[in-house]
C-alpha cells in the first residue's frame, strides 16, 4: 500500500501534535559507540540535542519532548501556524535568515541579517508567505535537524552518501491520552533499551533535561511548578514546551514566548511537571519485569481523567511504537481525523476494515 503523501498528514495551516521518528541509515552509529569499528560517536547527540534547540528558537513548532538513540531519535512536536500568524513581516524574514543565512561568521554561526537582506524578502510577498508557511512546517523542522547533522557526519566521516533513511516516520496524536503515552513511551526508551536505569540517569532526554532543571530550581518552597515552568530560569529544557496546561491563559491566544528559546509558552498536558516525572518513573517500574510498583493514589484521577485504566497503560506505552502506525487516539479521534484527510468512508458501518477496533 503506497504512503500517504505528507501534506494529507501534516497540514502546516492546522495545529496538530505529531511523533516523529528519524533513523540512521547506515551500519555506524548516529551516537554511542559502534561494536564493529570501536569508536565512539557519543559526541554527535549533543550536536543533536543543540540543533533541536537551535531550531526552537526559530520555529513555529513546540518541541514537547525528544529522546536521541544510538541510530535514531524520537520527537514529539506540535505545529503552530497561530503563533508564526503573530509574527510580522520583519520577524519572519529575521529567522528564515537565520536558519538559511547569507553570511556566517568564522565559527559558523549565522551573523545577524541586515535590512537590505531583510526587505528582499519582505517586498516579494509570495516568498514572504511560503517563508511563513515553512517556519510552521514538521516537515521543515525534520529537514533543517537532518540535513545539518547529516552534513557534520559525513564530513566527520570523511564520506559522502545518505546518512539517514528517505523518509520519516510521523505519527498524528490525536487526543490527550495519545500524547501522554507517546511522551512516556518516547521519555522511557532509554530505559526500554536498557541504556539507563532510571529517568534521571537518561542522558539527552526530555525528561532528563526537565530533572536536571528541576533539581536546580531555587524556589523550591512553592510546591506548583506551573509558573516555573513558562519563566526564562529553566538553563537546559527551556526551550522546550512547559508540561502543564495553563487552563485559564493558554485557552486565550497564542501564548508567544517573548524570551525567544521556544515558539510559545503553552503546556501540552492537564498534569504538573512533578506528576508527570512521578507518572514516568511508576511506569518504568511497571515495564521492568523484575521490579515491583504501585502506582501512587495521587495519580489515580490523572489515568481516569483521560479514560485509561493502569493495566490498559502499560501496555499502550509498551506497544506503542508498534500498534499506532500513522496515528494515535481514541476510535472518536480517528473517526475525525479520517474525514479531515478525505477518508471518511473508513468511519462507515460497514467499513470492512474496523476503523473502531484500532
Amino acid at each position: 500500500m503506497p504512503r500517504k503523501p505528507r501534506y494529507e498528514v501534516a497540514d502546516p495551516a492546522e495545529v496538530q501534535v505529531f511523533h516523529a521518528v528519524q533513523r540512521c541509515v547506515r551500519r555506524a552509529f548516529l551516537c554511542g559507540e559502534d561494536p564493529f569499528s570501536g569508536q565512539s560517536y557519543e559526541h554527535r547527540r549533543g550536536w543533536i540535542r543543540d540543533r533541536l534547540e537551535f531550531l526552537a528558537g526559530i520555529f513555529a513548532v513546540d518541541c514537547l519532548t525528544y529522546t536521541v538513540l544510538s541510530n535514531h531519535l524520537h520527537l514529539v512536536l506540535r505545529s503552530r501556524p497561530d503563533v508564526v500568524a503573530q509574527w510580522t513581516d520583519q520577524e519572519v524574514a529575521r529567522r528564515w535568515l537565520r536558519l538559511f543565512p547569507h553570511r556566517r561568521k568564522k565559527d559558523g554561526s549565522p551573523e545577524e541579517p541586515t535590512k537590505p537582506e531583510i526587505d528582499m524578502i519582505v517586498n516579494q510577498a509570495d516568498a514572504l508567505d511560503e517563508r511563513r508557511r515553512r517556519l510552521s512546517d514538521i516537515s521543515w523542522w525534520m529537514r533543517c535537524t537532518a540535513e545539518n547533522i547529516a552534513r557534520r557526519a559525513n564530513r566527520e566521516d570523511e564520506c559522502t552518501g545518505r546518512f539517514w533513511e528517505g523518509r520519516f516516520k510521523l505519527q498524528t496524536l490525536l487526543d490527550e491520552a495519545s500524547l501522554l503515552a507517546c511522551a512516556a513511551y518516547v521519555d522511557l526508551n532509554p530505559i526500554r533499551a536498557a541504556i539507563a536505569e532510571t529517568p534521571e540517569t537518561s542522558e539527552y532526554t526530555g525528561a532528563k533535561d526537565r530533572i536536571d532543571d528541576l533539581a536546580e530550581r531555587q524556589d523550591r518552597t512553592r510546591p506548583s511548578t506551573h509558573d516555573w515552568e513558562r519563566s526564562r530560569r529553566r538553563r537546559k529544557s527551556g526551550w522546550m514546551s512547559p508540561i502543564e496546561i495553563d487552563e485559564k491563559n493558554d485557552a486565550v491566544g497564542p501564548c508567544v514566548d517573548p524570551s525567544g528559546r521556544r515558539a510559545s509558552t503553552k503546556g501540552f498536558l492537564a498534569v504538573s511537571m512533578s506528576r508527570y516525572l512521578e507518572l514516568l518513573d511508576w511506569t518504568g517500574r511497571q515495564l521492568h519485569r523484575n521490579k515491583v510498583g504501585k502506582i501512587p493514589d495521587h495519580l489515580a484521577p490523572i489515568l481516569s481523567r483521560i479514560g485509561l485504566d493502569t493495566h490498559g497503560w502499560c501496555d499502550i506505552v509498551r506497544k506503542f511504537g508498534r500498534v499506532f502506525k500513522r496515528a494515535a487516539g481514541t476510535p472518536e479521534s480517528l473517526a475525525r481525523e479520517a474525514v479531515r484527510c478525505g477518508q471518511g468512508w473508513l468511519c462507515a458501518p460497514e467499513n470492512p476494515l474496523g476503523l473502531a477496533s484500532v
